[in-house]
């Protein structure tokens, strides 16, 4: 699996993080992050799920 975040459409709602936290977070200025070493989804099954609830669809998980 690979997550890709499109920061340019990223708004900051922070539903990620609070969706699939032990993979999102949020950078300084508020915006979606992945936590180092999670940028495959780290397995947590809640990673579509994050996507799904993302309000702006910045989120694309994708299967390798």
């Amino acid at each position: 699996m690979r997550i890709t975040i499109d920061t340019g459409v990223c708004i900051g709602s922070g539903l990620c993080a609070l969706t699939a936290p032990s993979v999102f977070t949020q950078d300084d200025d508020g915006f979606s992050a992945l936590l180092p070493g999670r940028e495959d989804g780290g397995g947590d099954p809640l990673v579509r799920e994050a996507a799904r609830a993302c309000p702006v669809q910045a989120i694309e998980v994708t299967e390798d």
